[in-house]
């Protein structure tokens, strides 16, 4: 299936130096700039990437391309959170919510 990405609004989210599941969650909520109330647990992580209403506001109707960078040391020394932060993107991506999560290669 090919998609156009071209006009969704593109984040960054940079992994570089996150060492656990609470730095992932951090840095997920400083980069799509959520709510205070975020619960920064899976299900939390899950219902905000499918809610467009949380998004960057630029974002709007025009969808979400999360590009994740620097995620390479943590999938290595938190494998078994990495498998479960990949599930969790999958299963949003899979969502109605107009997201696509790409995985940069350093």
């Amino acid at each position: 299936m090919t998609e156009n990405l071209t006009d969704r609004r593109v984040v960054a989210l940079d992994l570089t130096g996150v060492t656990d599941k609470s730095g992932l969650m951090d840095a997920v909520a400083r980069a799509l700039r959520l709510p205070d109330w975020f619960g920064r647990n899976w299900d939390a992580l899950l219902d905000s990437l499918c809610d467009p209403s949380v998004w960057p506001p630029e974002a709007g109707g025009r969808g979400l391309l999360l590009v994740v960078t620097g995620w390479e040391a943590y999938a290595r020394t938190r494998p078994d959170e990495w498998r479960v932060a990949r599930e969790v993107f999958t299963e949003a991506t899979e969502r109605p919510a107009p997201l696509t999560v790409a995985l940069a290669l350093a």
